[in-house]
């Protein structure tokens, strides 16, 4: 499916032609046949002024590009393009051109279809331009009219051979979208040079470094065994109250370091004082 477009500079990057292009992929691809788009720098002979039918849909770029661009779809191009994606045939006996429509509201599931319509068009559209933008969000969103900023380009779609009943979309940018797509990308930067690395440590090393901790102090604490009670228990302790643990007095207690089970062992009395006979040592990833 191929599209005629506009040639550089007025499509700086291909931006426009990745549109066109992917209009035609999404309607070629419910009607399983080529549609191709033409995307034209001045409005087509058959183009109408803006009416008070007319869809808007907004489109706000986030991310790689920044800006707003705009969509006013005809009245009978929108009902015909929401029809052709909804995959529904034309009414013979209603011809749906812009004389019957003018003063016909485009209904909700139009306007909806049209919407869904465009967001599958963007999808496509910021996998084309990735390359060259990066990631770039498009929000889609019905409009009330014409956008509050002037359009700083404009360009018209059209689809059909057929100029009685043409498919038309006038398409406006604002003046930051156009700088964005205008502007050279930066050359990605050279990765910093790395400085050159060590040799590993000599076992002796190692052991030397580790000298200088030796005498480090560390807090041990040994754990008896603990217990949750509620706050209104704790509330009520005073002397005499006994709080029974969750562990055996034959159990091995708990050696910690820091709050790190290392060891468990039994309880002995050193000269008056609490120890521990370690039994088991806890493996450092235990």
């Amino acid at each position: 499916m191929s599209s005629t477009v506009v040639s550089a500079p007025s499509d700086p990057g291909g931006y426009v032609q990745a549109w066109a292009e992917s209009f035609s992929q999404v309607l070629g691809a419910i009607a399983g046949a080529p549609l191709p788009f033409v995307a034209l720098a001045e409005g087509p002979p058959e183009v109408s002024s803006p009416a008070e039918g007319d869809l808007w849909i907004v489109c706000t770029c986030a991310g790689g590009l920044r800006g707003e661009q705009s969509f006013r779809i005809p009245a009978a191009s929108a009902v015909r393009l929401a029809l052709r994606f909804m995959s529904e045939a034309e009414n013979p006996d209603a011809p749906l051109n812009d004389a019957a429509l003018n003063d016909a509201a485009i209904n909700q599931e139009h306007g909806e279809a049209v919407v869904e319509f465009l967001r599958q068009v963007a999808g496509l559209v910021a996998s084309a331009i990735k390359p060259r933008w990066g990631e770039v969000q498009f929000r889609l969103a019905p409009g009330t009219g014409a956008p509050s900023w002037p359009a700083s380009s404009t360009f018209w779609l059209r689809c059909g051979d057929q100029a009685a009943l043409p498919l038309l979309v006038e398409w406006q940018m604002s003046a930051a979208l156009v700088a964005g797509l205008r502007a050279e990308r930066p050359e990605a930067a050279p990765p910093a040079a790395q400085p050159p690395s060590r040799p590993p440590h000599s076992p002796e090393e190692s052991l030397g470094h580790l000298d200088r901790l030796m005498d480090v102090e560390l807090a041990m604490t040994l754990r008896f065994g603990s217990r949750r009670l509620p706050l209104r228990e704790i509330l009520e302790f005073c002397p005499g109250t006994v709080v029974e643990l969750d562990r055996q007095v034959d159990e091995p207690v708990d050696l910690l370091l820091h709050g790190k089970l290392v060891a468990r062992g039994e309880v002995v009395v050193v000269d008056g004082n609490y120890g521990l006979r370690v039994t088991e040592v806890v493996p450092a990833d235990g």
